[in-house]
Formats: structure tokens, sequence, C-alpha cells
């Protein structure tokens, strides 16, 4: 499931990250790929463990935590932490490729299996040409270029680009959610659900039907979840 995530982190948020970023420290990105992904990687990160990686990244899941959307159509169990990305320059793109299937969080130790990526964009779409991520969908490729504060997810099984930046500076936030629901197909059916009930609740509050409906869903999420 690809889908957006609108208003992870409010306008008060987004400058705090860019002022933390603005003084931020910078290293090759190829650093923390795998072989395949390190010959097509040429970006720049925030070092993972500098104070304005550790701010930006509390920032960022805070945000997750509140958003329900988030919650909805990832059902995560793990949360690699979030890390901070530039492109522009000389170091402006991401070739083809797939994100390794396993990553170690740093600060834990623990093993995350990446069933999910997520982007999230903390330069607003102007501020640079070019910068596209470029997914390869089932209907073809999809180019994603979002406001400031909104992300992407999409399953971790895809390859994916991030198009060469030729204005300006493209920045933001990447990770990986290992969920407590692995198939993709079962998230999505679970949260096309999560999303009608909460439509039929809306237009005509609590019924026999709506009651039914969520068991099922409580009852499908018992069925797949691994927690």
């Amino acid at each position: 499931m690809l889908l957006q995530i609108k208003n992870v982190l409010t306008a008060d948020e987004l400058l705090q990250a860019q002022n933390i970023i603005s003084d931020a420290p910078w290293v090759a990105g190829a650093e923390s790929a795998g072989k395949q992904a390190a010959d097509v990687k040429n970006n720049q990160q925030i070092p993972h463990e500098c104070d304005a990686a550790r701010a930006i990244r509390n920032l960022v899941l805070r945000g997750l935590d509140r958003h329900p959307t988030f919650f909805s159509a990832t059902l995560p169990k793990r949360v690699f932490p979030p890390r901070v990305n530039r492109y522009g320059g000389d170091t402006n793109a991401f070739g083809n490729h797939v994100d390794n299937s396993i990553r170690f969080a740093p600060d834990t130790g623990l093993r995350i299996r990446t069933d999910i990526s997520c982007t999230l964009f903390l330069a607003e779409p102007d501020q640079y040409d070019g910068g596209e991520l470029v997914i390869q969908d089932l209907g073809g490729p999809r180019s994603i270029k979002y406001a400031a504060g909104d992300a992407v997810i999409y399953p971790g099984t895809t390859l994916h680009q991030v198009a060469p930046v030729t204005r300006g500076y493209r920045l933001a936030c990447f990770f990986w959610i290992e969920s407590m629901v692995r198939a993709d197909e079962q998230r999505r059916l679970l949260f096309d659900l999560d999303t009608t009930i909460i439509a039929m609740r809306n237009a005509t509050g609590d019924n026999a039907a709506t009651v039914a409906l969520t068991g099922t869903y409580h009852n499908l999420l018992r069925m797949w979840a691994d927690t």
C-alpha cells in the first residue's frame, strides 16, 4: 500500500526541525547503506548519534505517535529510529534500489524487519527542483514530492529511487516500520475496514452494524497480528 500521511509535523515542529538542521553536521549517506545500495547512493546524512539527529528523531516519533492514520495504516510493532538525509549539489541522487530486509536499530540492537518504508518531507516542494521519490508501483512509476510535514509509506519490497536534485536541497527523514501484520494485502484490508467503520460512525453514530464491523476488524487483527 502506497499512502500519503498528511501533517505528521506541525508548522512549529517543522520550524524546529529546520533550525536544528541548519547547524547539523553531515556525512556521506553511503556509509549506512548495503553494498548494492551504496553503489547508487549519493546523498548526505546527519550522523545518527549526534544531538541534532536525536532532537529531530524525537520530534518525528512524537508526531507519529499522535497520528491515527499512521497507526491504522502501518499497525507498528517497531519503528526504526528516523534518520535525516539531504540531496543537493554534488550529492544529489539515489539510484534504483530495494531497502535491506532487516535493519539493526543502533539504540537498542534490535533487528527490525522492514515491512514498510517511510519518507517524511522536511523541505517544501518549491525549495528544490527534482528530488522526486520514484516508486515502482503496479501501474508503473509513481513520483512523490509532498509538502513539508507530510509523509509517504510504501512496501519495503518496492524498487524505488530519488531523482537528481538540480536546484536547492531536498531534506527528509527516512525510516522503516516492522508491522504487527506482516502481509501488505492484510494490512490494506484492515486499513480499508477501519476507514469504513470510522466513516460510518461519523455519519450515523454507533449502531448494530458498526459494532459488528468493529468486532470483525478486531477478530481479523487478532488472527493476523504478531505482537
